[in-house]
């Protein structure tokens, strides 16, 4: 468990990587830009705090115009697998709108290209696997062991954005969770259904706790080196998770993740992202400090469902990004924040990733809209 500063008072301070943008006034005044860290923390922590944080799973990139700046002149791998690049593209959104945490710029395949399968980004879109995995010898070929070795890019990214954040606000590490990765790795990249993984779960159980362990071993490497180089909190994503039936699903997901979060030991607060999942006893049981909470399901079932010692994020609809007036993006974050009022441990985020076509001033209703919640 992380130490639990207090919130400060305001203070004077440099901005986060150059002039911060995000440092203006409110209902509250002059927020101290230490706060923002402080307060994350202390909700991962399911503890009080004056408003609740907030961030964007895809915060970072895509549709702020000075990431795609940056990609007239670098592809997304050199994008992430430049220590500098990848620190400027995850402080971006930090600058512009004041969230109160950052996460790493990066991909969840790289886990999988460390153990011996890359991967390439389509020029139409998605995502293609050098080789799909097709059989038992393919799997026991994967190497599980020295993942963070072969991804030093990562660590010196980190190092680079601790640097330029200074405390100023939290810094989020990531992976993708062993089932989610499995369905890439097994069909061959992207896919509008994935099928391959559930037919190995079905088919070859052996098999597929095969790669499920070896997954579990990397991830848990990859989370650790993450923390040890300085990052708040983890998330894992389990994108696929909903795509498995309820029943099914701590066995072909929800174990691995738990053991992920057991070998972490609490060195780090970890919180589990299983898009589409409504087995919540399954969820609970995992051992994660924050469930997140996709934009399918009303956020007061899950405040219902998730026990009161569990913290919650989401779960704004990312499609009002794009479609909705900023008055309405204003009232629809207002709602959910008022919803979970009193409730320790919320942190405010979207059902799903910020999409490309996100409109800068609906954005900037929904940062201003938390910040200023009294």
């Amino acid at each position: 468990m992380q130490e639990l500063p207090a919130i400060t008072q305001p203070e004077t301070a440099a901005g986060i990587g150059g002039a911060d943008t995000a440092a203006t006034t409110g209902a509250r005044g002059l927020e101290p830009l230490a706060a923002r860290r402080e307060r994350m923390v202390r909700a991962l922590n399911c503890r009080p705090v004056d408003r609740p944080p907030a961030w964007l799973m895809r915060q970072a990139g895509r549709c702020l115009p000075e990431y795609r700046a940056l990609r007239e002149k670098h592809s997304f791998v050199e994008l992430m697998r430049a220590p500098e690049l990848a620190a400027e593209v995850t402080l971006q959104p930090v600058r512009r709108f004041g969230f109160d945490a950052a996460i790493l710029f990066s991909d969840i395949l790289v886990v999988p290209e460390a153990m011996g399968q890359p991967f390439r980004f389509l020029d139409q879109g998605g995502v293609q696997m050098e080789k799909p995995l097709r059989d038992v010898a393919d799997i026991r070929k994967l190497q599980e062991e020295g993942v963070p070795d072969r991804l030093p890019y990562v660590a010196a990214a980190l190092k680079r954005i601790q640097r330029d954040l200074r405390g100023r606000a939290a810094l989020l590490g990531f992976a993708g969770s062993p089932w989610t990765l499995a369905n890439f790795m097994l069909e061959g990249g992207s896919a509008k259904r994935f099928l391959k993984a559930r037919e190995l779960f079905g088919r070859d159980r052996s098999a597929s706790n095969l790669l499920a362990a070896k997954l579990t071993a990397a991830v848990t490497d990859f989370l650790q080196m993450q923390i040890a180089c300085g990052v708040d909190a983890v998330q894992i994503f389990d994108s696929a998770g909903g795509d498995l039936p309820a029943s099914d699903f701590e066995a072909a997901s929800g174990r691995w993740m738990q053991e992920i979060v057991s070998k972490l030991g609490g060195q780090a607060p970890v919180i589990v992202y299983s898009k589409g999942t409504r087995a919540w006893d399954a969820l609970a049981k995992i051992g994660a400090n924050v469930i997140g909470i996709d934009h399918e399901v009303a956020l007061e079932e899950a405040a219902r469902r998730l026990p009161q010692d569990t913290g919650i994020q989401g779960n704004l609809d990312p499609a009002l990004l794009s479609g909705a007036e900023p008055d309405t993006v204003a009232a629809q974050t207002r709602r959910l924040l008022e919803l979970m009022r009193g409730r320790n441990g919320y942190i405010f985020n979207l059902g799903h990733g910020v999409p490309p076509n996100a409109r800068m001033e609906n954005l900037q209703a929904l940062a201003d809209t938390v910040q200023n919640f009294v």
